[in-house]
C-alpha cells in the first residue's frame, strides 16, 4: 500500500468515528468560507469526507469583506443559505448569545475539545458554551526579508519597535526595482485595514472608547498613530496601498516586492512555501512592534472558525464536517501530503507539542504571539470592552467599517488625518448614542 493510499485509509477510518445516521442519506451541505489559502486547501480534501460519509459539500468562497456581509445578512434574516459559516471571534459570542448558532456540545469524545488552545476556545464561546470550532488561529507578527535586512546592515530585533520598523523600511526601500520597504493593510473593512490600524493605535496608547463609551478619536494618541502609519506607507509602501488587504499583500510579499509585512501569523506558511513564494528561503519573523515607551504590542487575536447557523436543516451533517475539518486527523492528513509547515496553525495545543511541528521555523513565534494577545486587556488605558482589533459589541462592525473608509480616504490622499479623525469621532459617537450606550 502506498503512503498516500494508507493515508486515505487512515483518514477514512478517522471519519468513521464521526459518522452518524446522516451519512447513510443523500445529503448536501453548503459552506460559506473566506478565500484564504488554508480554506482553499481544505476544499481540495473534501472528497475524502464525502467518500466516507456520503455527505456532499458545496462551497461558496468569498473575499473577506463580502463573506462577512453575506453571512451576517443570512444569519440576521434567518435566510438559510448556508449549513456552515466561516466566522470569527467577533461574531461567534454575539451570535451565540442571540441564539443564532447551534451549540457545539455534540462533539465526540475522540475530538477532544480540551485540546483546543484556551485562547481560541474562550474566544469562540459564550457563557462557557462553544459555538464555533477553530479551523485555524492566529495573531499577527513581522515577516521580513532576511537578505534585504542584511544588505541594509540591520538586524531585526526579536521584539522591534515601530521606530526600528520605520528605519528598516527606509533602508530596504527600492521603488525603482519595485521593492517597497513595507507592505501593510489599507483596504477598507473592519476586519481588513480597520483591524490593522486599530492594533497599531493600541500600541501608541490609543483606544476606541473610554470607560463611558465616548469615542476617543479626538485624542492625541490616535492622531499620532494614524499620522505615523500614513507617513510610513506614503514613504515606503507600495502604490495603491489604500486598497491592499491580506491577500493583496501576501501576493506582493511572495513576489519579492516587500521588505517587511506585518500581518496574520497564518501567512508564514505561504511566504515560506517555495511553490508559491519567490523569497521562501529568505524570510524571518519577529513579534509585532510597539511604540517606544508604550508597553503594548500591535498584535491581534483571531480564529477563522466553522459554525452552524440555527436555521439549518442539516445540523447533524454540518457537525460531522466540522469535526472532520478541525480534528487532529485533518492536521495529520495535510502534514502527510504537504508537510508540517502547511498545516492549519494556532488551534490545537497538541500541534505545538508535536516534534515535527516544533521544527517549523515560525511555529514558536506564532505561539508566542497568540499567547501574548489578551483581549481582556487590549489597551494602555482601561476600556469597557473585550477585543484587540475589534470591540465585541454588535454595533462595532457597522461603525468600524465606516471609520475604516474614512481612513482609507486619507491613505488615498483624499482627506487629511485630522479630517478623518474628526469624521470618525462624530460618526462613532452618533452611532453609540443611537444605540443607547451614551
Amino acid at each position: 500500500m502506498s503512503p498516500k493510499t494508507a493515508l486515505r485509509a487512515s483518514a477514512a477510518l478517522a471519519l468513521g468515528l464521526f459518522a452518524t445516521a446522516a451519512s447513510a442519506q443523500d445529503t448536501t451541505i453548503t459552506i460559506a468560507t473566506v478565500n484564504n489559502g488554508d480554506m482553499i486547501r481544505m476544499q481540495g480534501y473534501t472528497n475524502l469526507f464525502t467518500e466516507q460519509t456520503g455527505i456532499a459539500v458545496e462551497w461558496v468562497t468569498l473575499e473577506e469583506n463580502v463573506l462577512r456581509q453575506r453571512v451576517t445578512t443570512d444569519i440576521t434574516t434567518n435566510g438559510g443559505q448556508f449549513d456552515i459559516m466561516t466566522i470569527g471571534m467577533y461574531e461567534t459570542p454575539i451570535w451565540g448569545a442571540n441564539g443564532w448558532l447551534v451549540p457545539l456540545d455534540g462533539l465526540s469524545e475522540a475530538y477532544d475539545v480540551d485540546d483546543i488552545l484556551p485562547a481560541m476556545r474562550n474566544g469562540l464561546s459564550h457563557d462557557g458554551t462553544l459555538y464555533a470550532a477553530p479551523f485555524y488561529g492566529e495573531s499577527s507578527m513581522v515577516m521580513y526579508r532576511t537578505d534585504l535586512m542584511e544588505a541594509a546592515g540591520l538586524e531585526m530585533p526579536e521584539a522591534p519597535t515601530w521606530e526600528f520598523i520605520a528605519e528598516a523600511a527606509a533602508a530596504m526601500n527600492d521603488p525603482a526595482n519595485e521593492i517597497y520597504g513595507i507592505c501593510l493593510r489599507g483596504k477598507p473593512g473592519w476586519g481588513e485595514g480597520g483591524a490593522f490600524i486599530t492594533v497599531t493605535a493600541n500600541s501608541f496608547g490609543a483606544r476606541w472608547f473610554d470607560e463611558e463609551w465616548n469615542a476617543q478619536f479626538d485624542q492625541p494618541e490616535w492622531e499620532q498613530a494614524l499620522t505615523f502609519f500614513v507617513d510610513l506607507m506614503n514613504s515606503y509602501g507600495p502604490p495603491g496601498y489604500a486598497t491592499n488587504g491580506f491577500n493583496e499583500n501576501l501576493s506582493l510579499f511572495q513576489q519579492g516586492r516587500c521588505g517587511m509585512w506585518i500581518d496574520a501569523t497564518v501567512a508564514a506558511s505561504f511566504v515560506t512555501n517555495p511553490t508559491d513564494s519567490t523569497v521562501a528561503d529568505s524570510v524571518g519573523f519577529a513579534l509585532a512592534p510597539n511604540h517606544e515607551g508604550v508597553e503594548r504590542r500591535s498584535n491581534w487575536l483571531w480564529a477563522w472558525a466553522l459554525a452552524i447557523p440555527a436555521g439549518t436543516q442539516q445540523a447533524d451533517a454540518a457537525l460531522q464536517f466540522i469535526e472532520w475539518a478541525t480534528s487532529r486527523e485533518y492536521i495529520e492528513l495535510v502534514a502527510a501530503n504537504e508537510g508540517w509547515a502547511n498545516v492549519p496553525p494556532g488551534a490545537r495545543t497538541s500541534l505545538y507539542e508535536t516534534p515535527e511541528y516544533q521544527a517549523v521555523p515560525f511555529a514558536d513565534m506564532t505561539l508566542r504571539s497568540i499567547l501574548a494577545a489578551d483581549p481582556t486587556n487590549p489597551t494602555v488605558d482601561p476600556v469597557p470592552y473585550v477585543g484587540i482589533q475589534f470591540v465585541a459589541i454588535p454595533e462595532f462592525a457597522g461603525i468600524a467599517t465606516e471609520v475604516s473608509q474614512e481612513f482609507a480616504e486619507v491613505y488615498a490622499g483624499q482627506q487629511s488625518v485630522q479630517e478623518a479623525l474628526a469624521n470618525a469621532q462624530a460618526l462613532t459617537n452618533d452611532a453609540m448614542e443611537a444605540a443607547g450606550y451614551r
